[in-house]
Parts: structure tokens; sequence; C-alpha cells
């Protein structure tokens, strides 16, 4: 049996039977990583969720959530008591247990955290889609952006957009993990140049819940959007540099306070229009990374039809149309309005591109489409279900490519392809989140031909 120690514990967290065990101490062997920015232990046969652990690594684990009938735990490592190769002293002062929960993996070596991606992408497709790497057609690496492979101890600043959550004191920071509690920053490590130079973490924040600033890729547009807390009044914004500020109100509809009412984002030799916070990739690369594996995996011909599903603002519409040719068409699909008005703007010069507002899942049998040539899916981190997947797969494309900014959700997306006759023929992952756990994954997925499988 492992050692145990004890922490204080109040009366309740002594009762029999459901009381909690948060506070308490067990001594561990780090086990593999899990899913989620940690790893897995067990103490006297209990699961242990760990942060700020390694594979491999001899801790003290602190219990953070979860009581005597709990199937798990979730708990930090506070004490390391065998440390391993892969580790570095976390370049964030506000790194670590019961700090900043931003960033997952602040306490690993560039390269490492790499490596626990690719774990992490293996093990979820081997248990969700039954696949291995070769038969996903990965090689089994996980892609740096480039620039942004640096040395130990170093952190790539990348992040181009920041939510920061504002205290009762009004200093801005960010927040813990798991948690609604705040911890104030004066500087984060991987916000962008363009976000940090806007000294966010330096102002008096009293009267609002919440900022987020924003810095685009490619234009000198800078933008926070201030959410102001309940009663609370919009403060007068002044920062370190000219930037456009929107207001949420108490429904969350956004409105422009002064400046524009959106940002000019660069990607792929074209500028896009994104306005009142809408989404964009947080890197500044990412754009022209995944238009790239996108295009490299679907090979357009000309005269095709194609399929952008969860469009946002257009990107991969508009990079499909331009290699589709005159007689060459796309049917873009968003669910957010002001989003559908973006796209609408930013391809208003490209002729055969359609854009609809509404879901997948509704919008998709509608509009009387009955085949198509290509498909690309850019789905939220629920990834796109079984009905889309069943749906897509009656449209008989010639190939498909999928975008997902999690794992999970694409294991498990590609056994409902599976069932459909579809399988991965590629697939390749990025590390477009540097020091979290986040991976980027684009899987090309084809007919299965028969006898092949």
């Amino acid at each position: 049996m492992k050692n145990r120690t004890r922490a204080n514990r109040t009366k309740d967290q002594d009762t029999a039977g459901g009381g909690s065990l948060v506070g308490e101490r067990y001594e561990v062997e780090v086990g593999p990583v899990a899913h989620g920015g940690h790893c897995i232990a067990r103490h006297e046969g209990r699961v242990l969720f760990v942060r700020h652990a390694l594979p491999g690594e001899r801790v003290i684990a602190q219990v953070t959530e979860g009581g005597e009938d709990s199937r798990f735990l979730r708990a930090d490592a506070v004490e390391v008591l065998h440390a391993s190769d892969d580790r570095v002293a976390a370049p964030c002062p506000f790194s670590g247990p019961g700090r900043c929960g931003g960033c997952d993996w602040q306490h690993v070596a560039p390269g490492a955290q790499r490596r626990l991606k690719v774990a992490v992408v293996t093990e979820q497709l081997a248990r969700l889609a039954g696949l291995t790497p070769e038969e996903a057609g990965w090689d089994g690496t996980v892609e740096p952006a480039p620039g942004d492979k640096v040395a130990k101890g170093q952190v790539p600043a990348w992040r181009t957009r920041v939510q920061y959550a504002v205290d009762a004191e009004g200093r801005a920071g960010l927040r813990r993990h798991r948690s609604h509690e705040v911890e104030p920053i004066d500087r984060c490590l991987i916000a962008a140049p363009g976000v940090s130079e806007l000294g966010v973490e330096s102002r008096d924040w009293t009267g609002v819940a919440a900022v987020e600033a924003i810095a685009a890729t490619g234009s000198s547009d800078r933008q926070v959007i201030v959410t102001p807390a309940p009663g609370g009044r919009l403060p007068i914004v002044e920062l370190d540099r000219p930037v456009s500020v929107l207001r949420v109100d108490e429904q969350g509809g956004v409105h422009r306070v002064h400046g524009r009412g959106f940002v000019r984002e660069r990607a792929i030799d074209r500028t896009w229009r994104v306005g009142s916070g809408g989404f964009w990739q947080v890197h500044p690369q990412a754009a022209d990374i995944l238009v790239g594996a996108v295009l490299d995996g679907l090979k357009p011909r000309k005269g095709e039809t194609a399929l952008d599903l969860y469009c946002g603002v257009g990107l991969f519409a508009g990079a499909l149309r331009e290699r589709l040719g005159d007689r060459g068409a796309v049917l873009a699909v968003e669910s957010d309005k002001r989003a559908v008005e973006d796209a609408r703007h930013n391809l208003a010069d490209l002729d055969r591109v359609r854009i609809e507002l509404g879901k997948v899942e509704h919008v998709l049998p509608r509009t009387g489409i009955t085949e198509a040539d290509l498909v690309v899916l850019d789905p939220p981190r629920a990834g796109a279900g079984k009905p889309t997947v069943r749906h897509l797969a009656s449209l008989t494309p010639r190939r498909i490519a999928y975008v997902a900014c999690d794992p999970a959700a694409l294991a498990r997306d590609l056994s409902y392809f599976a069932a459909e006759g579809y399988h991965p023929v590629s697939l390749r992952a990025f590390d477009l989140f540097p020091m979290t756990h986040h991976v980027e994954c684009v899987a090309i997925l084809e007919p299965v031909r028969e006898g092949s499988a």
C-alpha cells in the first residue's frame, strides 16, 4: 500500500459515507497522461487525475475535488519526490497548484509537451475509434508552428485573444483551474505582443466582470470587449495603445462603444472581417496552417462542388472557392448571425458562394443538396455527431476534411464515419496551443473502396 499523509480536515469532511476528501494528501506513482491536462495515478485502487505532474514521477498529490463515494478524484501535485527528466521550472510565476488554470504544461519542456499530446491523440484514436496511428494515416507527430519551437524555460507568445476575469478589487487576471476564483496577474507569458502591449493587467477594472483583449494578425487592429459586473457601469477605457471598445449587455449582446466593431485579420492573402469578438483562430499562424493542411488533403479539382460546415467568417469557403475554377461552387453553413454577415462581406468578391444561416443539422436537409464532391467541417468542441455524419456520408463526397480542436470528439466522429463507409487516409496534428493540453487535428477521409477494408 502506498504511503499516505493527512492534511487538516474539517468536521464535514470527516463524516462517514460521502465525506469530502478535499485536502487529503497521497504519495503516488504517476502513470500515463490523460486527455484534459492531467496524468493518471492510483491510490488504494481509486483513480486520481493529477495536474502539475508528469508520467513516471513520484509526487504528493493533494485532492482538489472528490469524496469517499467518488469514482475518481482530482488532485494537484504539490510536492515532487522524484522528478521526470522532462520537468522544468515553470517560467510563469502564476503557474502551479491552486494558481492560474490557463496553462497545463508550464512545468514541461516544449518537446515533451508535444510528446504528451501525441500520447493523448494516440489513446483517443484507439479507445474511441479503434484506430492505430498507422490506420489513421498519421505519422505520430505533433507539428509545432514555425517559430514556436523554443528551448527549455522559454515560452512562445502566441495567444492573440485573451479573456481576463476581474476580481472584487478590480484587478484583471485569469481563472484558476475549474474555479470561478481569479488569479490576478501582471503579465500573461503566452499572450501575443499585440495583447501584452495594451496593458490590460495594469488597469483598475472596478465594476467590470471580464475583459477580452484581441490583437489582430496582419493589421494594427486592437479591440477590448468589456463585460460590466451586474449593476456596474462601463468605465472609461484608456489603454497603452489605440483600441476599439465593445460592451456586452446583460443578455449577452455585444455593442460598439467606440472604434470599429470588428478587427481585420489577415490569412491566405486575404483580409477577413471578424466582428463582435467572433471566432477566429487564436494562434497567429493557425489559419494559414489549417487551410494549407485542408487543401493539401482535399486536392480540389476545377468544377467541383464543396461544403464548408461550421464556416465561421468564411475562411475555408474562400480558400476552396479560389481553387475550384469558374464552374466550381461552395455552400457554407454557420449558426452565428454576425459570423454569417462577416462571411458574406468577406466573400462578396467571389461568385458561386452561398452562405446559409442556421445549425448544420437543420440547414443541410432543407437545402435539397443530394451530392457534393468535397466537405470541410470544423465543428465546435463537442464534434459533429452521428446524424450529421450520416447525412454527409449520404452525399457521397470524394473527400472530407475534418478540422478538430478536440481529439476525443474527432475520434468519436471517425467511428461514426467508419459505420457509414468512410475512413481516414491521412491525419495531421498541430501544436497551435503551446503550454496547454489542447491540440488541433486535420483528418482527411475517403470512402472505403470495395475489398480495401
